[in-house]
This record gives C-alpha cells, structure tokens and sequence, in this order.
C-alpha cells in the first residue's frame, strides 16, 4: 500500500483522450496553481496517458505508465492505483489507454464542485470548480470539436473557463501529447509540450503557444521538403509558418534565406527588410552566414542584402 501523504494540491480540472485516427494520446490541465504541468500531466507513446490531481499523488504518473506499458487497461491502471493508496480518498485520477479505454475516479474527500465524465476516448475530470456543470461542458466541447487532438483538447479547457472554471481563479496551464506509438527516440514521441507556469489568463496563453508550435512545425517541414526539392511544397509550408505568425522576424529571415538561395531574389528582399527591421541583429548575422555556406550569396549580393 502506498502511504504516501496527501501531496501537493491541484484542483484543477483536465482532460486526457486519445484521437482514433492518429492513435495519439495525451492531456490538456488548467489550475490556480504555479506550472500544475509539471505534476498532473503524464502521457508515454504506446502506453497511453494519465492525470493525477486533486491532493496529488505524484507516483499515479509513472506508475500508471508503467502499468499500461505492462498491458494493463486503463480500468485495471484505476483499480490498482487507488486500491493500494491509503489517501485514495483526496484523489482524482483520469486513464486513457492505447486503444482509446479511459477510466476515472473521485474521492469522497475531493472539495466539490468535482467529479469526471468518460466519453468515447476521452475522460475529463475535474475539482473544487464553481459549477457542476464545468466537465460535462469540457465533454461537450472536445465532442464539437473539430481538428487536430491537441487543439480539440484546448477546446475543452476552454469550454471550463466559460462555464467558470476553478473558483480560486486561473494561474496555470499544460499541454501534452505523445505519438501512438513509439519511434524508441523519446524527443520524437513527445509531439507537443507546451506549459504556461504563471499567467492570467493560462488557457488563452496556451492557445496562443499551440499556434506558434503548428507555426514551427510549418518550418521544420519546410525545410524537409526543400531537402527533398520540393520547392512548391516547401513554399507552401513556410507561407502557412508565416501566416500563423505573421510578425515572427525569424521566420521572415529564413523564408528569405531560402528564397535567396533558390535564387528567387525579388522575393527574398522585402522578407529580408523585414526581418532587419523587427530585428537589426539579422542584418550583421548576414555576412557570417554567407561566410558559412548557410546563404549562398555572392560578395555582390551579400552587399545588396546589408544595403535593405
């Protein structure tokens, strides 16, 4: 039997699901309570994912992990978890597995308004809110929701600030979701780790950091086509990086880069007058980079950049 003591506090409310057609799994949080992330959230590709919150126990993460890898549903994961911990009472613990089963429990002890609801792959979960009516509008919402899995589950926490959310207020929010199943290379598993640790206002913020990440993964595929070629590909990805992100110099210098390197040169001028302008550091970067090989430019050319 556990006898770990009623650990640290998050009541909060969070969702873990797992999308059907990707096979990808993880868990969106929010809480009045400093980078609840860092406690709540566990997700592992191939085994499926957990949130433990309430009066933690933090070993409800990896354990529950474990027990997945180890073939174990997510029913059975419940079961075994809260049956050998003596303060099961103060706990909320929510489980979806690999093949999207999901399981939740509420102590009696847990500060109302709490308690969860399992829909088809997904389960949300929730504590001390000023509502009972704020998970069943997180279910209704991740339901509606249309997209990827990560922004349905946004969509969920969303739906719980609109209902009223934690009674204490808003302070953190996290972000998790890991690959179906697994490469044997944990950075490539772990598709999105997003964390706002002190905010007012976390749930916008986390919406807010999902766009750039969408934006980033834009470039990195980008990039990967150019590799490939695929010049009309990787112009469509660096066009779509830039539209979510339109005052990102960095992004602006590169697509440049690119551009100039393709010898697309009146294209990439206005981008790299841009990038200048958010940005002089870029301008004095030019020269090196050239230098390099990273910007193949002529010494002409490299003049007629530094002149923008």
């Amino acid at each position: 039997m556990f006898r770990t003591a009623a650990g640290r506090l998050a009541h909060t409310y969070s969702i873990v699901a797992r999308d059907p057609d990707t096979g990808e799994m993880g868990v969106a949080v929010q809480s009045h309570w400093f980078s609840v992330g860092s406690v709540v959230a566990w997700a592992a590709a191939g085994a499926g994912a957990v949130a433990t919150q309430s009066m933690v126990n933090p070993l409800f993460g990896p354990l529950g992990l474990e027990l997945l890898r180890n073939g174990r549903t997510a029913a059975e994961t419940v079961a075994e978890l809260i049956a050998a911990d003596e303060h099961r009472e103060v706990r909320q613990l929510a489980v979806v597995d690999g093949s999207g089963r999901t399981a939740a429990f509420t102590g009696d002890r847990c500060i109302p308004q709490c308690g969860h609801l399992a829909g088809n792959g997904f389960s949300v979960q929730a504590n001390m809110m000023t509502s009972g009516e704020v998970w069943p509008s997180m279910a209704r919402a991740f339901e509606r929701a249309e997209g990827p899995l990560a922004e349905r589950m946004v969509a969920a926490l969303e739906a719980a600030e609109a209902e009223g959310g934690d009674f204490r207020g808003r302070q953190s929010a996290a972000l998790l979701v890991v690959r179906g199943e697994p490469t044997g290379n944990v950075w490539k598993d772990r598709l999105i780790d997003l964390r706002v640790e002190d905010h007012n206002d976390p749930v916008a913020e986390l919406r807010r950091l999902l766009k750039v990440h969408r934006a980033y993964e834009s470039m990195n595929e980008g990039d990967l086509a150019l590799e490939r070629g695929d010049m009309a590909a990787a112009m469509e990805l660096y066009g779509s990086a830039r539209r979510l992100c339109p005052d990102n110099e960095e992004m602006m210098f590169w697509h440049a880069a690119m551009l100039a390197n393709n010898d697309r040169w009146e294209e990439a001028l206005p981008l790299f007058a841009g990038s200048f302008s958010r940005n002089p550091r870029w301008r004095d970067a030019v020269p090196d980079l050239a230098r390099l090989g990273h910007l193949r430019m002529t010494p002409e050319q490299v003049e007629k950049v530094l002149k923008l």
